[in-house]
């Protein structure tokens, strides 16, 4: 038997070489794709950058449905009308909380955990503040969980579900628990990952 390896057909070179070529064109795709992706990335929204905005069913409410992220009218799935001109009780609407004065907004999900122990260092230092508002937001889950848990930890403040994720996506939460802080206006002051202590959350409040 020869030591030789048999030859290619004829035109296999040649069509490996296209598959290479395609291959390297898909890869390029998805690169330049990734780049020009908006958003703020896996550390949440930068100091200095406006709060995305949006509106979601409080837990404890009626209202039922995914959040409106629309920054202007009839924008499909991300909402028909703009969301900071949601105007209901049910809802919780990051423009309207801004617009009273600085804001805390954190994120969790139904396990708790961590999450649940930074919510509870919001509620620790709610009353020292009233100027500022505290509110979170449950992302994807169950609502009854949700509801539990707030009444389990004894949160006053509000809490909405983000049912599709879309809210923590805007956010770019990856970290739990994600905790933007933001001035009167909806400035975004910090973005705070992975949870701090009750007194170290006193003091970044208190720089707003």
């Amino acid at each position: 038997m020869s030591g030789q390896p048999p030859a290619a057909p004829p035109g296999r070179a040649r069509y490996g070489w296209i598959v290479g070529v395609v291959g390297l064109v898909v890869l390029a795709y998805i690169l330049l794709n990734t780049l020009r992706t908006e958003g703020p990335g896996s550390t949440g929204p930068a100091a200095g950058e406006p709060l995305p905005v949006f509106a979601a069913p409080l837990v404890d409410s009626t209202l039922e449905g995914d959040a409106n992220v629309a920054t202007r009218a009839d924008q499909g799935d991300a909402g028909h009308v703009p969301a900071c001109d949601v105007d209901d009780p049910r809802a919780l609407n990051v423009c309207t909380l801004a617009r009273r004065g600085p804001l805390v907004l954190a994120f969790l999900t139904a396990k708790g955990g961590k999450c649940a122990d930074e919510l509870d260092a919001m509620q620790q230092i709610s009353g020292r503040f009233p100027e500022v508002s505290f509110a979170a937001v449950g992302i994807k889950g169950d609502r009854e969980d949700f509801r539990v848990l707030a009444q389990k930890h004894g949160w006053s403040f509000p809490l909405a579900q983000d049912r599709d994720g879309a809210v923590a996506n805007l956010y770019g939460v990856a970290v739990c628990p994600t905790v933007v802080l933001a001035r009167r206006g909806g400035t975004v002051a910090a973005t705070l990952l992975g949870g701090v202590s009750a007194a170290q959350l006193a003091e970044r409040v208190r720089a707003l």
